[in-house]
C-alpha cells in the first residue's frame, strides 16, 4: 500500500465480515482506520482511531453481468490473459472458492453474495436470479472497501453443496472484476464500476448450448432442460435481462442469417455493441470510423468454408444510447488468417500489430475461439486494459501536479 498521511477525521462504514482474530484494515481516501474486537455472543464492535490515514487506491472496477452458462468463466480467462499470467483460486484457501486471482486481476463471483442458501431458497420458493435472494448490501460495502483499497471478508457460495462457506479474505488487487447476475442491478454497485459489459445470449443459443451441455455431459432429459429454462425466464426478465441498458459494451450472439432456419447453434452471429462518449472507452471500428458497412472476406486471404463468414459496422442507438456495433457472423476455418481481419479493424488498443491474432491463437483451444465470441470478449479484453491504463496514468499525473503545489 502507498504512503499514508495523516487528515482531519472522515467517517467509514463496514458490513463485512470479520475474522475471529482482530484485524486491523487501513482505508483510504480520508478513511478512518477501524479495528474489531469480539464480544461474548459473537458480536463485533468497532474502535476508531484518532485522525486518519489517507492512501492512494488504485483499484479498478468492472462488471460482467449475464445468466448462468453464458460464458462468463470463458470471458475471464481471455480477460486475465490480456494482462498476462493464469489465474487461479487463491493458494491455501478454501477449494470450492469461486474466486480467481492473476498477477493483475481477481475475479469475484456474484454468486458469493446470496443471501439464501439452496435449500433456503427451495424453502421461499424463490430462484437465485431473485434479489431478495442476495445480499446487496455486503456487495456493496465489499467492493465499495475494495475499489478504496481496504481487503475484505468476503463469503463463498459452495456450487457443491449450495451453502455458504467461511469467509476468505480478497486483497485489493489493480483490477477487480464482478461477474454474476446481479453487477448492474443496485444503482450504489453500479456507480462503483469503471466499466461493464453484459453478455446477452439469446434465448435460442442459450437453449442449444444448454442441450449441448447438460443432455452430453450430465444426463438431463430433454424436457428437464425445458423445465429448468422456463423456469428461470420469469426471474431472467423481470430481473437480470434489463441491465444490458447500462452496459459500456454488450456482445450478443444470435443465431446465424448465413443458414435459413438453423436451430442448431453451431454456427453464430455476434455483434459487439459499443456505447459511445464513454471515458477512457473509444469503439472499434472497421475500415471507416461512423460509416455503414458489409465486408464478406471471404477470398484468397481467408479461408472460408460453408456458410462463409461476413462482417458488418456501423452507428446504431440501443437503449437510447448512440452505440457503435461490430458484427460477425459465421466462424473462422484457419485462425492464423484472422490477422487479415484484424488490418481492418482500428482502434483495437493492441500493444502491436497482430496482437489480437496472437491472443486467440493462445487460447485457440477455448469455447467461441473460432467465432465472433472469442474475437470480440479479446477486443474488450484489450480496451479494459487500454481503459485501466489511462486512468493510472491520470491518477499518477494528478498526484505530481498535487505534490508540486
Amino acid at each position: 500500500m502507498a504512503v499514508c498521511t495523516v487528515y482531519s477525521p472522515h467517517s467509514l462504514k463496514s458490513t463485512c465480515p470479520i475474522p475471529n482474530t482482530s484485524r486491523i484494515q487501513l482505508g483510504s481516501h480520508q478513511k478512518q482506520v477501524i479495528f474489531f474486537t469480539r464480544r461474548k455472543g459473537g458480536n463485533y464492535r468497532s474502535n476508531k482511531l484518532s485522525g486518519t490515514i489517507t492512501c492512494e487506491a488504485n483499484t479498478i472496477v468492472i462488471g460482467l453481468a449475464a445468466d448462468s452458462g453464458c460464458g462468463k468463466s470463458t470471458f475471464m480467462r481471455r480477460l486475465t490473459s490480456v494482462f498476462g499470467g493464469a489465474a487461479s483460486p487463491p493458494k491455501g484457501g478454501n477449494p470450492d472458492s469461486n474466486t480467481l486471482i492473476s498477477d493483475t486481476t481477481t475475479v469475484i463471483c456474484l454468486d458469493d453474495y446470496h443471501s439464501l442458501d439452496r435449500y433456503g431458497r427451495k424453502e421461499q420458493g424463490v430462484t437465485a436470479l431473485d434479489p431478495k435472494a442476495n445480499n446487496f448490501d455486503l456487495m456493496y460495502e465489499q467492493v465499495k472497501a475494495l475499489k478504496q483499497g481496504i481487503a475484505v471478508e468476503k463469503p463463498i457460495y459452495n456450487h457443491v453443496t449450495g451453502i455458504l462457506d467461511s469467509p476468505e479474505l480478497i486483497q485489493p488487487p489493480k483490477i477487480l472484476v464482478i461477474e454474476g447476475l446481479h453487477p448492474m442491478y443496485d444503482s450504489r454497485v453500479r456507480d462503483l464500476l469503471d466499466f461493464s459489459i453484459y453478455l446477452d445470449i439469446s434465448n435460442e443459443v442459450k437453449f442449444a448450448w444448454k442441450i449441448q451441455r447438460d443432455m452430453a455431459e450430465r444426463g438431463h432429459s430433454l424436457e428437464s432442460i425445458k423445465a429448468s429454462i422456463e423456469s428461470r425466464k420469469p426471474d431472467f426478465d423481470a430481473f437480470i435481462d434489463p441491465q444490458k441498458q447500462y452496459a459500456d459494451a454488450v456482445i450478443e450472439v444470435l443465431p446465424t442469417q448465413l443458414i435459413p432456419d438453423d436451430n442448431e447453434g453451431k454456427v453464430l452471429r455476434v455483434k459487439l455493441v459499443m456505447k459511445e462518449g464513454v471515458k477512457y472507452f473509444s469503439p472499434s471500428y472497421l475500415f471507416d470510423e461512423g460509416s455503414t458497412i458489409d465486408w464478406i472476406p471471404c477470398g484468397r486471404k481467408l479461408t472460408c468454408s460453408y456458410p462463409g463468414i461476413k462482417f458488418s459496422y456501423g452507428p446504431d442507438s440501443y437503449y437510447s444510447n448512440e452505440v457503435s456495433v461490430l458484427e460477425m457472423d459465421g466462424q473462422f476455418d484457419k485462425l492464423d488468417e484472422l490477422i487479415y481481419v484484424e488490418s481492418h479493424l482500428s482502434n483495437l488498443s493492441t500493444k502491436f500489430y497482430g496482437e489480437v491474432t496472437q491472443q486467440m491463437l493462445s487460447l485457440s483451444n477455448f469455447p467461441g475461439s473460432t467465432n465472433g465470441t472469442g474475437l470480440f470478449q479479446t477486443i474488450v479484453g484489450m480496451k479494459i486494459r487500454d481503459l485501466y491504463e489511462q486512468i493510472i496514468a491520470e491518477k499518477k499525473g494528478s498526484s505530481l501536479q498535487a505534490a508540486k503545489m
